[in-house]
């Protein structure tokens, strides 16, 4: 069997997350329906990361294999003339035999965007913060969570046996015309966990708190110790490297 990677863009409004779930519309299964379609063959999408209800992707990564030859361009083509009108796929390309679009993945970018503009066309792509914020001591804070920690705090409940480390390998914010844009790049994320960093830090921000508190919280690695969880739709999964 060939071995067949792909890149997707989703609007995640209207649907409960990437994984396939019972009773629920999803992204996962949206792509398996029409991918089954258009090849006439079941296949097992396996997704680079499991984005929760609500998120958006830029460019979520999966995998599958097919008994034939895929000529790329008609798949792409077909297979988006059938999806719902709020996935795509981008891009595709055979790979070796053995990648696994999740455990090959080196690491993984989010970006999470907030907005103090209120506009019709920027609330389902922002979180509507009504203030300003200061984007100078935002970074200060980041620099207390760059590096290989233990983000129990900032997740819900983890995987069994997966473990709570992450090495963090960059994190910043900046302001571009009507967005401030935090981004942030990982080997890996706990469930939960983009949303609930920005949140901390938005909440630290506003009470011109002191950095040193971020490693209280993660020493701490309980949940109730951290902020609470920013909405959903400002956040994107931007990019995954291999």
């Amino acid at each position: 069997m060939k071995n067949y990677k792909i890149t997707i863009e989703y609007e995640g409004t209207d649907f409960c997350g990437w994984q396939i779930q019972a009773k629920s519309k999803t992204i996962q299964e949206e792509l398996q329906k029409a991918i089954k379609t258009i090849l006439r063959e079941e296949v097992n999408l396996i997704g680079a990361g499991r984005t929760d209800s609500g998120v958006h992707a830029l460019g979520q990564t999966a995998n599958f294999r097919y008994t034939g030859e895929i000529d790329m361009g008609k798949f792409i083509y077909s297979v988006n003339a059938i999806l719902p009108r709020g996935i795509a796929i981008s891009r595709g390309e055979e790979v070796l035999p053995e990648f696994h679009a999740r455990f090959d993945a080196k690491k993984r970018v989010y970006l999470y965007i907030i907005t103090n503009k209120k506009s019709p066309f920027y609330w389902k792509y922002s979180y509507f913060y009504n203030k300003e914020v200061d984007v100078r001591l935002l970074n200060e804070f980041c620099k207390e969570i760059v590096g290989k920690r233990d983000f129990r705090s900032f997740a819900k409940e983890p995987e069994e046996n997966q473990g709570t480390d992450c090495a963090i390998h960059s994190a910043h914010w900046r302001i571009t015309g009507d967005f401030t844009i935090f981004s942030i790049e990982a080997n890996r994320f706990l469930r939960g966990m983009v949303r609930t960093i920005v949140g901390t830090l938005l909440e630290m921000e506003r009470k011109r708190m002191n950095r040193d508190y971020l490693s209280e919280i993660i020493e701490k690695r309980e949940r109730e110790s951290a902020g609470m969880a920013v909405p959903p739709q400002g956040l994107f999964l931007y990019k995954v490297r291999y």
